[in-house]
């Protein structure tokens, strides 16, 4: 019974701490408001709209992107052709200019002109079969290579180009060096003694 009283008592303390006044007040029956039904649909409808031009505006922006990637590997392809066909250009008219003056000096003996010639002309055939090989590259499709493959093999092409370019200035220095070694020799033997 002691428990039943103080479970009373509880109850009662309880009851006056939670319900001051006295007065229980219950909430009744929620409303249906079929405006806010028809606003959250709406708003909706607006959100699934947005999401999709979201969407839209996704793959035009990654079309986009594919595209400059295209456009930057062929901009690259471009300039790796731009300075083979000129390091080509320079080794043409080196070859041009300087070899008609190699052989035209009257140091060079007349066995080594064939020699001369011929080293000046391998180089210059082997860069006349870079050029074909690159011409086939970009404008057919026959080895079906992607861009990076392309761009791998322009690299090789360009590096290739380059060292010829250092070759063939190598060449001309050396038969430079040696006209002079023999002008001065010439020179050292034609001197008058003076005893």
């Amino acid at each position: 019974m002691k428990n039943r009283n103080k479970l009373k008592s509880l109850i009662i303390v309880l009851a006056i701490t939670f319900f001051p006044s006295g007065h229980i007040v219950a909430q009744g029956m929620p409303v249906y408001d079929n405006t806010n039904f028809l606003a959250l649909g709406q708003s909706l409808i607006e959100s699934a709209k947005q999401t999709s031009e979201l969407l839209k505006t996704a793959r035009f922006l990654k079309e986009q992107k594919e595209r400059i990637e295209k456009v930057n590997a062929v901009i690259n392809q471009l300039k790796a052709v731009r300075e083979i066909v000129e390091n080509n250009q320079h080794l043409y008219e080196t070859v041009r200019e300087d070899l008609r003056q190699i052989i035209s000096s009257p140091y060079i003996r007349a066995q080594e002109v064939d020699r001369i010639s011929e080293s000046f002309n391998s180089l210059m055939e082997n860069a006349l079969e870079d050029l074909d090989f690159m011409q086939q590259l970009l404008t057919n499709d026959i080895l079906n290579m992607d861009d990076a493959q392309r761009m791998e093999v322009l690299e090789t092409q360009r590096m290739r180009s380059r060292q010829v370019i250092r070759e063939i200035d190598l060449k001309k220095q050396r038969y430079e060096t040696l006209i002079e070694f023999r002008r001065i020799k010439d020179l050292i033997n034609q001197r008058q003694t003076q005893y």
